[in-house]
Protein backbone atom coordinates (compact mmCIF):
# COMPACT_ATOMS: atom_id res chain seq x y z
CA UNK A 1 0.00 0.00 0.00
CA UNK A 2 1.01 3.61 -0.41
CA UNK A 3 1.71 6.31 2.12
CA UNK A 4 1.26 10.01 1.41
CA UNK A 5 3.29 13.05 2.38
CA UNK A 6 1.69 15.28 4.93
CA UNK A 7 0.32 18.41 3.30
CA UNK A 8 -0.02 16.78 -0.11
CA UNK A 9 -1.98 13.56 0.35
CA UNK A 10 -1.87 12.59 -3.31
CA UNK A 11 1.93 12.54 -3.37
CA UNK A 12 3.54 9.15 -2.85
CA UNK A 13 6.06 9.03 -0.03
CA UNK A 14 6.92 5.36 -0.43
CA UNK A 15 5.34 2.01 -1.19
CA UNK A 16 4.92 -0.10 1.95
CA UNK A 17 4.51 -3.86 2.20
CA UNK A 18 5.98 -6.90 0.45
CA UNK A 19 6.90 -6.88 -3.21
CA UNK A 20 8.21 -10.45 -3.46
CA UNK A 21 7.30 -13.66 -1.61
CA UNK A 22 8.15 -17.26 -2.41
CA UNK A 23 10.28 -18.02 -5.44
CA UNK A 24 8.11 -18.29 -8.54
CA UNK A 25 7.56 -21.67 -10.11
CA UNK A 26 8.82 -22.23 -13.62
CA UNK A 27 5.50 -21.61 -15.33
CA UNK A 28 4.85 -18.48 -13.28
CA UNK A 29 8.29 -17.08 -14.07
CA UNK A 30 7.68 -17.79 -17.72
CA UNK A 31 4.43 -15.80 -17.63
CA UNK A 32 6.16 -12.89 -15.92
CA UNK A 33 8.95 -12.96 -18.50
CA UNK A 34 6.80 -13.45 -21.60
CA UNK A 35 3.13 -12.60 -21.05
CA UNK A 36 3.47 -9.63 -18.70
CA UNK A 37 5.44 -7.49 -21.21
CA UNK A 38 2.65 -8.07 -23.75
CA UNK A 39 -0.16 -6.84 -21.48
CA UNK A 40 1.68 -4.42 -19.21
CA UNK A 41 0.38 -0.88 -18.83
CA UNK A 42 2.77 1.52 -20.62
CA UNK A 43 5.22 3.18 -18.24
CA UNK A 44 4.57 6.67 -19.64
CA UNK A 45 1.77 8.67 -21.18
CA UNK A 46 -2.01 8.73 -20.78
CA UNK A 47 -3.70 5.50 -19.73
CA UNK A 48 -6.86 5.29 -21.83
CA UNK A 49 -9.02 2.62 -23.44
CA UNK A 50 -7.74 3.76 -26.83
CA UNK A 51 -4.10 3.33 -25.78
CA UNK A 52 -4.64 -0.01 -24.06
CA UNK A 53 -7.28 -1.66 -26.26
CA UNK A 54 -7.52 0.39 -29.43
CA UNK A 55 -11.13 1.52 -28.89
CA UNK A 56 -13.36 3.48 -26.52
CA UNK A 57 -14.68 0.61 -24.38
CA UNK A 58 -15.66 1.19 -20.70
CA UNK A 59 -12.63 1.10 -18.43
CA UNK A 60 -12.32 -0.56 -15.00
CA UNK A 61 -9.44 -0.27 -12.51
CA UNK A 62 -8.61 -2.59 -9.61
CA UNK A 63 -6.18 -1.41 -6.94
CA UNK A 64 -4.17 -4.21 -5.35
CA UNK A 65 -5.75 -7.24 -7.03
CA UNK A 66 -4.05 -9.86 -4.83
CA UNK A 67 -4.11 -13.12 -6.76
CA UNK A 68 -6.26 -11.69 -9.53
CA UNK A 69 -9.41 -13.78 -8.93
CA UNK A 70 -11.77 -10.81 -8.88
CA UNK A 71 -10.01 -9.10 -11.77
CA UNK A 72 -10.29 -12.23 -13.94
CA UNK A 73 -13.89 -12.83 -12.90
CA UNK A 74 -14.98 -9.34 -13.86
CA UNK A 75 -13.01 -9.39 -17.11
CA UNK A 76 -14.60 -12.70 -18.09
CA UNK A 77 -18.05 -11.40 -17.12
CA UNK A 78 -17.64 -8.24 -19.21
CA UNK A 79 -15.51 -9.15 -22.26
CA UNK A 80 -16.29 -5.89 -24.05
CA UNK A 81 -14.96 -3.80 -21.16
CA UNK A 82 -11.31 -3.08 -20.45
CA UNK A 83 -9.68 -3.91 -17.12
CA UNK A 84 -6.55 -2.49 -15.51
CA UNK A 85 -5.12 -4.24 -12.46
CA UNK A 86 -2.25 -2.89 -10.36
CA UNK A 87 -0.43 -4.98 -7.76
CA UNK A 88 3.04 -4.49 -6.21
CA UNK A 89 3.39 -8.12 -5.04
CA UNK A 90 5.11 -10.14 -7.77
CA UNK A 91 3.62 -13.46 -6.69
CA UNK A 92 0.13 -11.96 -7.01
CA UNK A 93 0.97 -10.69 -10.48
CA UNK A 94 2.12 -14.17 -11.47
CA UNK A 95 -1.15 -15.67 -10.19
CA UNK A 96 -3.16 -13.10 -12.13
CA UNK A 97 -1.21 -13.88 -15.28
CA UNK A 98 -2.15 -17.54 -14.84
CA UNK A 99 -5.84 -16.53 -14.84
CA UNK A 100 -5.33 -14.36 -17.91
CA UNK A 101 -3.66 -17.18 -19.82
CA UNK A 102 -6.04 -19.97 -18.77
CA UNK A 103 -9.19 -17.90 -19.37
CA UNK A 104 -7.79 -16.25 -22.51
CA UNK A 105 -8.62 -12.78 -21.26
CA UNK A 106 -7.72 -10.31 -23.97
CA UNK A 107 -9.29 -7.39 -22.08
CA UNK A 108 -6.86 -7.22 -19.13
CA UNK A 109 -3.82 -5.01 -18.68
CA UNK A 110 -1.54 -5.33 -15.64
CA UNK A 111 0.78 -2.99 -13.81
CA UNK A 112 3.33 -4.55 -11.46
CA UNK A 113 3.80 -1.71 -9.00
CA UNK A 114 2.01 1.19 -7.38
CA UNK A 115 -1.59 1.68 -8.49
CA UNK A 116 -1.69 5.43 -7.92
CA UNK A 117 1.20 6.02 -10.31
CA UNK A 118 -0.96 4.57 -13.08
CA UNK A 119 -4.23 6.04 -11.82
CA UNK A 120 -2.76 9.54 -12.04
CA UNK A 121 -2.30 9.02 -15.77
CA UNK A 122 -5.91 8.00 -16.34
CA UNK A 123 -7.83 11.01 -17.70
CA UNK A 124 -10.40 12.49 -15.34
CA UNK A 125 -13.83 10.98 -15.82
CA UNK A 126 -12.52 8.00 -17.78
CA UNK A 127 -13.33 5.12 -15.40
CA UNK A 128 -16.60 3.25 -15.27
CA UNK A 129 -15.69 1.28 -12.13
CA UNK A 130 -12.95 1.32 -9.52
CA UNK A 131 -12.28 -1.54 -7.07
CA UNK A 132 -10.40 -1.60 -3.75
CA UNK A 133 -10.89 -5.01 -2.13
CA UNK A 134 -9.30 -5.93 1.19
CA UNK A 135 -6.49 -3.36 1.23
CA UNK A 136 -3.80 -3.55 3.90
CA UNK A 137 -5.57 -2.29 7.05
CA UNK A 138 -2.57 -0.73 8.84
CA UNK A 139 -4.60 -0.98 12.08
CA UNK A 140 -2.30 1.06 14.33
CA UNK A 141 -3.28 4.70 14.64
CA UNK A 142 0.25 5.85 13.84
CA UNK A 143 0.04 4.01 10.51
CA UNK A 144 -3.33 5.44 9.47
CA UNK A 145 -1.67 7.68 6.87
CA UNK A 146 -0.53 4.54 5.04
CA UNK A 147 -4.09 3.43 4.30
CA UNK A 148 -5.33 3.69 0.76
CA UNK A 149 -8.65 4.96 2.06
CA UNK A 150 -7.58 8.50 2.86
CA UNK A 151 -8.64 11.90 1.57
CA UNK A 152 -5.99 12.21 -1.12
CA UNK A 153 -6.63 8.88 -2.85
CA UNK A 154 -10.41 9.17 -2.45
CA UNK A 155 -10.30 12.57 -4.15
CA UNK A 156 -8.35 10.96 -6.98
CA UNK A 157 -10.93 8.17 -7.21
CA UNK A 158 -13.63 10.81 -7.60
CA UNK A 159 -11.65 12.63 -10.27
CA UNK A 160 -11.08 9.52 -12.37
CA UNK A 161 -14.61 8.10 -12.20
CA UNK A 162 -17.20 9.35 -14.65
CA UNK A 163 -20.54 10.65 -13.29
CA UNK A 164 -22.56 7.59 -12.34
CA UNK A 165 -19.41 5.46 -12.13
CA UNK A 166 -19.01 3.13 -9.18
CA UNK A 167 -16.35 2.68 -6.49
CA UNK A 168 -16.46 -0.69 -4.74
CA UNK A 169 -14.66 -1.22 -1.45
CA UNK A 170 -14.48 -4.36 0.70
CA UNK A 171 -12.73 -5.27 3.94
CA UNK A 172 -12.86 -7.71 6.85
CA UNK A 173 -11.14 -5.34 9.29
CA UNK A 174 -13.39 -3.38 11.72
CA UNK A 175 -10.85 -0.60 12.26
CA UNK A 176 -10.61 -0.07 8.53
CA UNK A 177 -14.39 -0.03 8.15
CA UNK A 178 -14.76 2.79 10.66
CA UNK A 179 -11.88 4.73 9.16
CA UNK A 180 -13.10 4.27 5.58
CA UNK A 181 -16.65 5.38 6.34
CA UNK A 182 -15.31 8.41 8.20
CA UNK A 183 -13.25 9.35 5.14
CA UNK A 184 -16.13 8.78 2.73
CA UNK A 185 -18.39 10.93 4.91
CA UNK A 186 -16.09 13.84 4.09
CA UNK A 187 -16.65 13.26 0.37
CA UNK A 188 -20.43 13.10 0.15
CA UNK A 189 -20.32 15.93 -2.37
CA UNK A 190 -18.58 13.50 -4.75
CA UNK A 191 -19.95 10.09 -3.74
CA UNK A 192 -23.37 8.69 -2.94
CA UNK A 193 -23.41 5.55 -0.78
CA UNK A 194 -25.50 2.93 -2.57
CA UNK A 195 -27.18 1.43 0.49
CA UNK A 196 -30.55 0.02 1.47
CA UNK A 197 -30.18 -1.18 5.04
CA UNK A 198 -27.62 -3.51 6.68
CA UNK A 199 -28.01 -6.19 4.02
CA UNK A 200 -26.33 -3.82 1.58
CA UNK A 201 -23.00 -4.07 3.35
CA UNK A 202 -23.38 -7.52 4.92
CA UNK A 203 -24.05 -9.47 1.71
CA UNK A 204 -21.83 -9.63 -1.34
CA UNK A 205 -23.52 -7.80 -4.23
CA UNK A 206 -24.22 -9.43 -7.56
CA UNK A 207 -21.19 -9.48 -9.83
CA UNK A 208 -18.74 -9.41 -6.90
CA UNK A 209 -16.97 -12.75 -6.54
CA UNK A 210 -15.34 -14.17 -3.43
CA UNK A 211 -11.55 -14.03 -3.52
CA UNK A 212 -9.22 -16.48 -1.80
CA UNK A 213 -8.34 -13.80 0.73
CA UNK A 214 -11.98 -13.21 1.57
CA UNK A 215 -12.66 -16.95 1.86
CA UNK A 216 -9.72 -17.37 4.23
CA UNK A 217 -10.78 -14.35 6.31
CA UNK A 218 -14.26 -15.77 6.71
CA UNK A 219 -13.61 -19.50 7.12
CA UNK A 220 -10.19 -19.64 8.78
CA UNK A 221 -10.21 -16.51 10.92
CA UNK A 222 -13.97 -16.20 11.39
CA UNK A 223 -14.01 -12.57 10.27
CA UNK A 224 -17.10 -10.75 9.14
CA UNK A 225 -16.74 -9.21 5.68
CA UNK A 226 -18.28 -5.90 4.63
CA UNK A 227 -19.08 -4.70 1.11
CA UNK A 228 -19.56 -1.08 0.08
CA UNK A 229 -20.67 0.57 -3.15
CA UNK A 230 -20.35 4.29 -3.81
CA UNK A 231 -21.69 6.03 -6.89
CA UNK A 232 -19.94 9.08 -8.35
CA UNK A 233 -22.32 12.02 -8.29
Amino acid sequence: MTAFKEGDPTTIARLYGRSVGKKLRGRQQGLVDNLLPQIAVPVEGPVTSEVLFGDSRPLHFEIGFGGGEHLAYRADLLPNHGFIGAEPFLNGVAQALTHVEEQRLANVRIHHGDALEVLRRVPDGALTMLYLLHPDPWPKAKHAKRRMMNDGPVQMFADKLKPGGEFRFGTDHPVYVRHALMVMQRHTDKFEWVVDGPSSWQNRPSGWCETRYEHKARTVFGHEVWYFRFRRR
